[in-house]
């Protein structure tokens, strides 16, 4: 079975310095029937304008990872940690017992365009953590990456869930097959371009939610860029 979850259907706030999209209820905007999707919980789209940014605020009890697709992030929060985030890097806070952070646009020039997503953790009370890591274009080019899982494997990002984060850069023509095991399910978010999953196509900024299915395959009708969550 897969569901499509289009663009324009998602949550839209535009507050100048912000243009936000919220896959899932967040903030101000609630949909009951779009709370999350098993362990995924956050998917927003955000383009930051130059020298703008989130101020210092808290966390807890949350598996938060930001992928940045072009442009700059400035981050600082309460374990110490100030760091650049760009294009092919992914951040990873574990906010636990309790983090305080801030993100800001580091360039005073040019927006930066981010996917943020939050993943419920596997327990509450984990010690709060920070990660970064670089996955090169050449290793996201027409294959899946992992670039987030609970063990670490293939170099990813190790998290506190029963989850996979995968990054993919598609060439035209390209065809991708993701296996889906028993009693797990996949979600397809594009970010550039179009493909099709499992025959259905979407386009930029919408997702496909895929349950009950062996696989997941997903054609690139053009050069696309997409990430695709494994979860249970």
């Amino acid at each position: 079975m897969i569901q499509i979850r289009k663009s324009a259907d998602r949550g839209h706030f535009d507050h100048g310095w912000l243009n936000t999209y919220h896959t899932f209820s967040f903030g101000r905007y609630v949909d009951r029937d779009h709370m999350g999707f098993r362990s995924l919980r956050v998917i927003n789209d955000d383009v930051v304008a130059p020298g703008q940014g989130f101020g210092e605020h808290p966390h807890e009890d949350m598996e938060i990872l930001t992928y940045i697709i072009s442009g700059q992030l400035a981050h600082k929060d309460s374990t110490g940690t100030a760091e650049v985030i760009r294009p092919g890097d992914v951040q990873y806070m574990s906010a636990g017992t309790g983090i305080r952070h801030s993100e800001f646009n580091a360039s005073t020039t040019d927006p930066v365009h981010l996917i943020q997503i939050w993943i419920l953790p596997d327990r509450v009370g984990h010690t709060p953590a920070y990660g970064q890591k670089h996955f090169p274009v050449e290793q996201r080019r027409n294959r899946l990456r992992l670039v987030a899982s609970p063990d670490g494997a293939d170099g990813s990002i190790t998290i506190n869930q029963d989850a996979r984060v995968y990054a993919g850069l598609l060439s035209a023509g390209s065809t991708i097959e993701h296996p889906i095991a028993a009693g797990r399910a996949a979600w397809a978010h594009l970010i550039k371009g179009s493909v099709a999953v499992n025959g259905l196509v979407l386009s930029p900024g919408d997702a496909a939610a895929i349950e009950a299915e062996p696989a997941a395959r997903i054609v690139a009708e053009n050069n696309a860029e997409l990430l695709v969550f494994d979860v249970k």
